[in-house]
């Protein structure tokens, strides 16, 4: 996935803790009898907005948070990213390599809120909307909300989409896979080998049953589960028209909907209030028979992206779990609090630059009459112009001293394939270090003068505005026009709406360690290129992902990795930036948080944290 995006100063602070005062969900009943409720909120910094993160639109790191915390899963990752099997929720084998057969088994203990059995029609429903298949309209062909990227337009006749292009792992499960033990297993057959499959495997998404009411007005459950796997079998694009409009849109939401069906979990918790951009609470799941049983009663996520005002916050008590995009500030009063225990590390999340070549601005070959050689010269001259060292310098170390720039697309600092990947992709010796005179002279071999570049970022993160400024200062003394196109919406922006910036500002925050979850950055679009919005198209990118897709000796990938990320610094795709510093701040009176570097970092072991 996976992918994912996300400051004022200490001047805010005030007005940022009366805010998060104003939006505290009223108080659980209470009688003088009853045993206290335990509670814990957590400020994040973005708005919760769809259950449905398995989609294009919802597919964002606060939507997986609360789904991690709504939705069993057959595996997650653990301390040091050791693959767990959640055996509560169902077991796994491979029966052959060649070819790749996997068979999942339910376990009895897997159970949806409403007490209606987890099937195999829910994996069957997860693996066909993910795959891609059944679609018969193209992304071009549906509308979307220009600022939420959510779907408008409604399927009509046998018009089928589901808002989701193809995930590798299951795209490659063409045959319709086998359902036996009485609907509790499902046998996936891959069309070829595949490196990740372990770590991609088909689980529950949203809950067939209810999708089949909600979209086929069948009130029995075990039917409706059923007519929603018939319809798959069988290409019933007339009734999986029904079904992608009912997948597509019913489980978006910011407040708590009337109907409790679109409520309904198989995981620990279940949502019981929501208040548009302001809170979501997750209460148990009394339903809920596996292994992850919480000793939280209510868990409160608020949103506010400042993360001084969430340091505020906990020193006063409104919060006890806070992990903001940190600042300089935030962290040194952060450390301050007596209150509270304070953790810092390094994220899976990493800053970087996309440049765009659909846009029809100063990257685009179209702008010049097609002629690519004149925009990857532009493209170029920017790159120059980046300063990678003086935003690290700047904005990072005094966070994290060992900071250090990020030289690689596809490989993660750290990881044993980083030095052999980033030495020889030769971003680091070309971008190395801002270079003014090399950007003038690239523009004025290309002919170009005072390109106008407009850049995309989180309209209120402090650090992204941080960034902005000396991208800005750098790129105007080589020549370039800077407009800055932040937004509050920027995080779909940047996917339905490519006219309105030159440059995408953001990070990716790796939700796995599998060596394919990089393909959808990068890829063409409409070959496997979920998260590659730009314009990007390398046919020779392309030939190596497939390679890598199936390749399962760790060195060979490692060589496919040096010649992907060389073809896109050749290329001026765009360029890494940093790891993210992370810091966790906690009250004293909470235990058991032990955030990992990856989605759905402090969330993963919820089922540990105590509060007195």
């Amino acid at each position: 996935m996976g992918t994912k995006k996300w400051f004022a100063g200490a001047a805010g602070l005030i007005a940022a803790a009366l805010a998060l005062s104003a939006c505290t969900p009223p108080a659980a009943n209470s009688t003088a009898t009853a045993p206290a409720a335990s509670n814990v909120s957590v400020m994040w910094n973005q708005p919760f907005y769809s259950v449905n993160q398995y989609s294009t639109s919802g597919n964002n790191l606060v939507n997986a948070n609360v789904g991690y915390l709504i939705t069993d899963t057959m595996t997650y990752y653990g301390e040091g990213l050791n693959l767990v099997n959640n055996k509560s929720f169902g077991t796994y084998e491979k029966l052959s390599d060649s070819p790749l057969k996997v068979k999942v088994t339910l376990a009895d203990t897997a159970t949806w809120s409403d007490g209606v059995p987890v099937t195999a029609a829910d994996l069957v429903l997860y693996w066909a909307t993910y795959s891609g298949a059944f679609n018969t309209l193209s992304d071009d062909e549906v509308k979307k909300d220009q600022d939420t990227g959510a779907v408008t337009s409604t399927n009509k006749g046998s018009d089928v989409y589901f808002d989701q292009t193809g995930v590798p792992a299951f795209s490659l499960v063409k045959d319709f896979p086998v359902i036996g033990d009485n609907g509790k297993s499902v046998t996936y057959t891959y069309s070829k080998p595949f490196a990740d499959w372990e770590k991609n495997l088909m689980t529950a998404g949203l809950p067939a049953h209810v999708v089949g009411t909600r979209a086929l007005g069948e009130t029995d459950a075990t039917k409706a589960a059923d007519d929603v796997v018939k319809a798959f079998q069988n290409k019933d694009n007339a009734t999986l028209s029904k079904i992608s409009n009912v997948w597509n849109k019913d489980w978006n939401f910011k407040n708590k909907p009337a109907d409790a069906n679109l409520l309904v979990s198989c995981g620990p918790y279940v949502i019981s209030d929501a208040v548009a951009d302001q809170y979501l609470t997750l209460t148990k799941n009394p339903n809920y028979k596996g292994d992850h049983k919480p000793s939280i009663d209510t868990i409160t996520i608020r949103f506010n992206e400042d993360p001084m005002a969430g340091v505020q916050a906990l020193q006063n008590g409104e919060v006890q779990l806070i992990s903001p995009q940190v600042t300089e500030d935030a962290y040194k009063a952060a450390k301050a609090l007596t209150n509270a225990t304070t953790i810092t590390g390094i994220e899976g999340s990493y800053e970087h630059i996309d440049l765009s070549v659909a846009s029809g601005g100063a990257f685009d070959p179209k702008t010049y009459g097609g002629d690519a050689a004149k925009a990857l010269k532009v493209k170029q001259a920017f790159l120059h112009v980046v300063p990678r060292q003086k935003i690290v310098d700047t904005l990072v170390k005094p966070v994290n001293p060992d900071a250090a720039v990020r030289n690689s697309f596809n490989a993660v600092p750290g990881a044993p394939d980083y030095e052999a990947v980033s030495s020889a992709n030769g971003m680091g010796t070309t971008y190395g270090d801002v270079d003014v005179a090399k950007a003038k002279q690239l523009l004025s071999e290309a002919g170009v003068t005072s390109p106008t570049v407009r850049i995309m970022f989180a309209k209120q993160n402090v650090r992204r505005q941080g960034e902005f400024r000396l991208i800005k200062e750098t790129a105007e003394e080589a020549g370039f026009k800077i407009v800055d196109s932040s937004s509050d919406y920027w995080s779909t922006l940047v996917f339905t709406a490519p006219d309105k910036y030159d440059v995408a500002f953001f990070a990716w925050i790796s939700n796995g360690t599998g060596v394919t979850d990089v393909i959808p950055q990068y890829k063409t679009k409409k070959l496997g290129g979920s998260n590659n919005p730009y314009g990007f198209s390398n046919k020779q990118v392309d030939d190596l992902y497939d390679q890598l897709q199936v390749e399962t000796d760790p060195a060979k990938q490692t060589e496919i990795l040096k010649q992907v990320d060389k073809l896109l610094v050749d290329n001026a795709f765009g360029l890494t930036i940093f790891q993210f510093p992370s810091m966790t701040s906690y009250s004293n009176k909470l235990s058991g948080i032990k955030p990992i570097a990856i989605t759905p970092t402090i969330f993963w072991n919820f089922w540990e944290w105590k509060i007195s």
